[in-house]
């Protein structure tokens, strides 16, 4: 086969890194998730493209649809079928889905410059003729890594504290919508940072935009919604909260 359509042959790179075991840095990926939380503008400063941690938070995913599972699934194969919808639709699917999206919009919108190429290499933030160009690889990295709060917030903590905040009470209301407040505007600011740390973006405080909003609506749903025992990410696989008798 000629050099040249071998080229044109080879797998992208995003889809290489997903597969490359060997280049795996899971003490750096802790590092980052620890960071996400305590100090989020660091790990944009310094990190892009580690795999081990869409690795990590998929495993950490995985846990946690055992967890509620076992907690709330009437059987076994229900309890596989909601892992399975935590890994693969909550966390990769809504990733991929966010990523997609950002990735054409944020290009246009937001972008001084044109946008180019959906696979390149993870340094390559300069395209042909000098022009600095958004990755949909660096997309993917920024929506992973917004993850996490959803899942520290909804995913673990809800899970353990929802004998508390499920009951009838307006503060288990208060709290468990607090939660979601949080987890949600984490997303959106975690979203900027990422965004934020390409120079060649004008205008990302746009994406903080949805925080008022969130702010507003939490203040209505303490009066008339329940978060926790509505939107819990387990009712999203077709399970109730409580076992069936």
């Amino acid at each position: 086969m000629p050099p040249q359509r071998r080229a044109t042959m080879r797998v992208p790179p995003f889809f290489r890194r997903l597969f490359k075991f060997t280049s795996m840095d899971f003490e750096t990926a802790v590092w980052e998730m620890t960071h996400l939380i305590i100090a989020p503008k660091k790990v944009f400063r310094n990190i892009y493209y580690h795999v081990s941690f869409t690795y990590l938070l998929a495993l950490f995913c995985l846990l946690a649809g055992l967890a509620w599972g076992i907690a709330y699934a009437p059987n076994t194969l229900a309890t596989l079928r909601i892992t399975a919808v935590f890994v693969l639709v909550h966390f990769l699917g809504v990733s991929l889905l966010v990523a997609t999206g950002m990735y054409f919009l944020v290009g246009r919108v937001l972008g001084r410059r044109r946008r180019q190429g959906l696979f390149g290499p993870p340094g390559d933030a300069v395209g042909d003729a000098g022009e600095e160009v958004l990755e949909f690889g660096y997309c993917f990295d920024v929506a992973i890594r917004a993850f996490l709060p959803i899942w520290t917030f909804l995913y673990l903590l809800q899970f353990l504290l929802l004998p508390l905040i499920a009951r009838d009470y307006w503060v288990s209301n208060l709290f468990g919508n607090t939660m979601y407040l949080l987890a949600l505007s984490y997303y959106f600011v975690i979203t900027f940072l990422g965004y934020n740390a390409l120079p060649f973006l004008s205008r990302t405080e746009v994406l903080l935009a949805p925080i008022p909003v969130l702010v507003i609506l939490w203040i209505i749903s303490l009066f008339t919604f329940d978060c926790a025992t509505n939107l819990a990410p387990v009712l999203w696989c077709g399970v109730n909260l409580r076992k069936p008798v």
